[in-house]
């Protein structure tokens, strides 16, 4: 298969060890492309939820994959985010094609892209972070009755529908953090002279252009591999946003097995 060749992609949150990854279209989207540089913008391997008992062979095909990216010419940058922080205490690290690092400032076509992934201005890590470790295992267990609820709509030949979205839209403290988040990116970006700034963390694809009285600057936000099943590309000066369409089909096999992760999530809910 000829594969699609793209001068920079953008991915985040994939948070691999944990039951809302779409590991599969992930690894389906890579085998697709052939990129000159690949950024990991936080939250790729979720160690905050790590479990020896859960991480599938198709999580493990995606590092597998991203390694062999590396080895075949790629320049891989993972960037570290809350869930990932464990690797921060190995930041600086380059190892052939790959380099690990919190922050990354790159040169494209004589313009300047600050990428990082965000999670240094969300104070409920920096202030509470068991309040934001518990947030991430609801947030997981929603993902998995939204997977549940979803087959069985789709038995029923009705739209999917996405719980957390519809939350983040109807609670005014979370459009308002999102909201917050967004500025404070961009004010920092105009005031660097920043002409993108690119995050992740929030799970809200978005590319927009931002101006304010001190300048301007493009916001871009690459989403995630749990919802959104999204990516940014850069190709011929211009960045754009890709979105994954999720496998429409899941088998008895997979419906048996979330529905034991479900169990066993609220099992390991109760004995805390």
């Amino acid at each position: 298969m000829k594969k699609r060749k793209v001068e920079v992609v953008v991915i985040s949150d994939v948070h691999l060890g944990t039951y809302g990854c779409h590991a599969k279209e992930l690894l389906q989207y890579l085998s697709e492309i052939k990129p000159k540089i690949l950024i990991l913008n936080g939250d790729i391997i979720d160690i905050w939820q790590f479990r020896k008992s859960y991480f599938p062979a198709s999580h493990l095909k995606v590092i597998k994959k991203i390694i062999s990216l590396s080895s075949k010419g790629t320049k891989v940058y993972y960037l570290t985010g809350n869930h990932d922080e464990f690797l921060r205490k190995f930041t600086d690290l380059h190892l052939g094609n790959l380099s690990l690092l919190n922050k990354l400032v790159l040169n494209l076509d004589g313009k300047k892209a600050w990428i990082f992934h965000g999670d240094v201005f969300d104070a409920s890590i920096n202030h509470a972070k068991w309040l934001a470790k518990l947030g991430g295992w609801g947030y997981d267990i929603l993902i998995l009755i939204n997977r549940f609820l979803n087959w069985i709509l789709a038995r029923m030949n009705k739209e999917p529908y996405s719980l957390s979205k519809k939350i983040k839209n109807n609670v005014k403290s979370a459009v308002k953090f999102i909201t917050n988040f967004e500025t404070v990116c961009t004010d920092l970006a105009i005031e660097n002279k920043y002409d993108y700034v690119i995050c992740g963390h929030i799970h809200e694809p978005k590319i927009e252009y931002i101006s304010n009285e001190k300048g301007n600057t493009i916001y871009l936000n690459s989403g995630d591999w749990i919802e959104n099943l999204t990516a940014l590309e850069y190709n011929n000066k211009k960045w754009k946003l890709y979105k994954h369409a999720p496998s429409d089909l899941i088998t008895e096999e997979e419906q048996f097995e979330y529905e034991n992760q479900l169990a066993e999530q609220f099992i390991t809910l109760l004995k805390n």
